[in-house]
């Protein structure tokens, strides 16, 4: 839930760390022949690593599935903003915007003037993105080009992971 706090000028919110999907046995079925179908091809080939990326991948998997995801919350204010135990001022932050096409994809995206630091993907679940924007765009540019989610986001959601 979406909490204005006039005395320190933010707007804070939680969510989950990440989406956990639900998954049939089809998926894993699925997932096992392509994952030892790889397995067999890396092997073949000689190719040692990439065997080991796609066990090390099938372990991430495994142990997403068995954990429970945690809860963040997010907070925008005016220094910047805050998620967990990181935060960073708008100067480190290149611009923002927000891609709200309900119900699937509900996202405030922040880039970092860093081109290390991967971009935030942040889910406002039922916050208001009107109320977001107008509190960001007092301190940030808003990337007007972007108007659908990131193509690593829509092949993530579409596959499950």
């Amino acid at each position: 839930m979406m909490a204005k706090n006039p005395k320190k000028e933010s707007i804070t919110w939680s969510f989950k760390e990440y989406e956990k999907y639900e998954r049939d046995r089809g998926w894993y079925l699925l997932a096992c022949i392509i994952g030892a179908s790889l397995l067999v091809y890396a092997i073949l080939t000689s190719n040692f690593l990439f065997a080991l990326i796609i066990i090390m991948v099938g372990m991430v998997l495994v142990i997403k599935h068995h954990n429970e995801p945690d809860k963040i919350v997010f907070e925008i204010n005016n220094q910047g903003i805050k998620f967990n135990k990181n935060e960073y001022k708008y100067s480190d932050i290149e611009n923002f915007w927000i891609i709200y096409q309900p119900p699937e994809v509900k996202n405030l995206y922040i880039n970092f003037k860093f081109s290390l630091k991967p971009r935030l993907s942040i889910p406002i679940n039922d916050e208001s993105p009107l109320a977001i924007k107008t509190f960001l765009r007092q301190y940030l540019a808003e990337d007007l080009e972007q108007e659908n989610e990131p193509a690593s986001e829509t092949l993530g959601r579409l596959l499950k992971l």
